[in-house]
């Protein structure tokens, strides 16, 4: 099966124990689609009918959030922040009542966040509807700004959950 190269480029960033086992599900949905070449709308298309959310499951009650920070800057950086602003219910929290549920706090895994999709993926059955990237990913400045910011994003939407940019900036 031909594939385009962004596709492959996108399919180098799995990570090396299931890249053979992703890429075999990516040509078996683009030969169930009668696809020849397998281009990034199959590979995304793949993904998402593999990992998402059941769209006909019933919502969750309440807001379960998760917080995905940069690897980098939690170096140096506790959190503390993110927390007190959940804790609050102020800045990117404030949207949150009282019975919303803090379920996930954890990194990215470092440049190109090759830790998210499989940490969102194990927060699904906990009934996971939110996942904010924390402010230290946004900013410019004393952080660098996160250039993978966007691919970040589309892999959590692409499982059927919201995303939310920023906690306490």
């Amino acid at each position: 099966m031909k594939w385009t190269k962004e596709a492959l480029e996108y399919m180098n960033n799995v990570p090396f124990f299931v890249r053979e086992k992703a890429k075999g599900k990516v040509e078996e949905w683009a030969r169930q689609k009668g696809v020849e070449e397998i281009t990034m709308n199959e590979v995304m298309e793949a993904r998402g009918k593999m990992t998402a959310r059941d769209p006909n499951a019933p919502p969750p009650s309440r807001p379960r959030i998760a917080v995905v920070r940069c690897n980098i800057v939690s170096e140096v950086c506790p959190g503390v922040g993110c927390l007190n602003s959940f804790n609050k219910r102020e800045q990117h929290f404030a949207r949150y009542g009282p019975d919303a549920e803090l379920i996930g706090f954890f990194t990215c895994g470092g440049c190109c966040g090759r830790r998210v999709s499989r940490l969102v993926e194990k927060l699904l059955p906990y009934d996971l509807t939110h996942v904010h990237l924390s402010s230290c990913m946004l900013l410019e400045g004393n952080y660098p700004r996160c250039p993978f910011k966007e691919q970040i994003k589309k892999t959590i939407q692409a499982k059927g959950v919201e995303v939310i940019e920023g906690t306490h900036h």
